[in-house]
This record gives C-alpha cells, structure tokens and sequence, in this order.
C-alpha cells in the first residue's frame, strides 16, 4: 500500500492570495518601542515581574499617552504584569518602563501575587488518603 500523494495548496500558476489587513481594514504598522515607552533617561525601573499584580488607582488623565490609558482601563481589576503584556501586545521591556512611569505618578499600584500555602498539612493529606482507601 502507498501512501497517499501530496498535493499542492496552491497549483504552480497561481500565486498564494495576499495577506489579510489589518482589523480596521489597514495594514498593521507597528510602532517602534521607543516611541511606546517615551525616554527612559535615569535608567530606574521598578523591580517587576511577570507575576506582579498592577491596580489603576485613578482614571487615565488627558496627558496620557494611548497605551498609559488603555493600561490603566485594563487595570480597574488586579491583572499581572504578563496579562497586560499579552493584552497590549507588548514586550516586557516595554511594560516595565510604561508601568514605572505610572507607578512614580501614583496612578497604579503594584501588588506582590497572593501565594497561597505550597504544601498542606501532611495530616491533612493522611487523613484524605485513609478515607478514600476506605471507600
């Protein structure tokens, strides 16, 4: 038995169809980080991480740049740093330097992440065991 023969997506003589454009009907033109982030001149960032929960503490203000406001949107309920990220579709770099800038204006908040207990009680697990065994 042969296997089945692969056939081409698109025949020889046709080319593929252009890419789609962009949801408003343009195509996207991404801009460059630097122009996101504004000048970083000191060079300080706050100590974040991906697991950093940020919370808006006031509305955006009309000085705000584009993506200021729509971060401080977002963050009218607890989101991590990597959320945000993945929402704005912008690297962590950048969202460091844009949450710093937020952060020394006193517009959002940065949160340590709720840990919760790493191991429970080994009683606590015994106990579950002994009465599952008995089922």
């Amino acid at each position: 038995m042969t296997p089945p023969r692969r056939q081409r997506r698109y025949p020889r003589h046709e080319p593929p169809p252009p890419p789609k454009p962009g949801k408003q009907g343009e195509a996207k033109n991404p801009e460059r980080l630097y122009v996101v982030a504004g000048a970083d001149e000191d060079g300080a960032r706050a100590a974040l991480d991906l697991v950093t929960l940020i919370v808006a503490r006031a509305d955006p203000p009309p000085s705000a740049t584009p993506e200021q406001a729509a971060l401080l949107r977002l963050c009218t309920a607890p989101l991590s740093v990597a959320e945000l990220s993945a929402y704005l579709n912008l690297p962590f770099s950048a969202m460091t330097v844009l949450i710093t800038e937020l952060l020394t204006a006193e517009l959002v908040q940065a949160r340590a992440p709720i840990v919760r207990q790493a191991v429970p009680d080994r009683s606590l697990l015994e106990a579950v065991m002994h009465g599952l065994q008995r089922l």
